[in-house]
């Protein structure tokens, strides 16, 4: 079964051509109104995650002119798994502003309402990596959390740019 039988109906909604495999997981993006849709897909619910973090970096740069130098630690709680997965996603946000840094990596563990994770990245340089956009936070807008009838796990929401 290729991608396009795989994904049906969600690849109408405009899928990124950047979007990678990695370890059966892939990223999108989707078209919003006045911000932008990022979604994550995995054979886990935390692959997913790890997918849905590289959608967001992507929105600010090309991933490949992203290079794993440092790694920063990831700890989130939350009440159920859709705010664990904003949560997530926000912690990133705050990474990347606080730290002036982009990621092009992460490892996600999750176990019940409690995700440690890792982001590995570097500084912006401006010249470089050419950022796109700056995004401000992720939202509850379009929030999704499931496991498709396909065996993946489906992660998406809108992150405000």
């Amino acid at each position: 079964m290729n991608h396009q039988d795989k994904m049906g109906d969600r690849n109408r909604a405009l899928p990124d051509p950047g979007a990678r495999r990695k370890s059966g997981g892939f990223w999108e993006h989707f078209p919003h109104v006045a911000d932008i849709g990022v979604r994550g897909f995995g054979v886990t619910l935390s692959e997913s995650f790890e997918q849905a973090a590289l959608a967001l970096s992507s929105v600010v740069t090309s991933l490949e002119t992203i290079h794993p130098k440092e790694t920063i630690a990831v700890h989130c709680t939350a009440p159920n798994i859709e705010l664990l997965f904003v949560d997530w996603l926000n912690a990133i946000v705050f990474e990347m502003a606080t730290r002036k840094m982009l990621f092009c990596d992460f490892r996600v563990r999750i176990e019940g309402n409690e995700l440690n994770g890792e982001a590995r990245g570097e500084k912006i340089c401006v010249k470089r990596h050419a950022p796109a956009a700056e995004v401000k936070g992720a939202t509850l807008s379009e929030l999704q959390v499931r496991e498709e009838p396909d065996g993946l796990w489906l992660v998406q929401c809108i992150v405000d740019v």
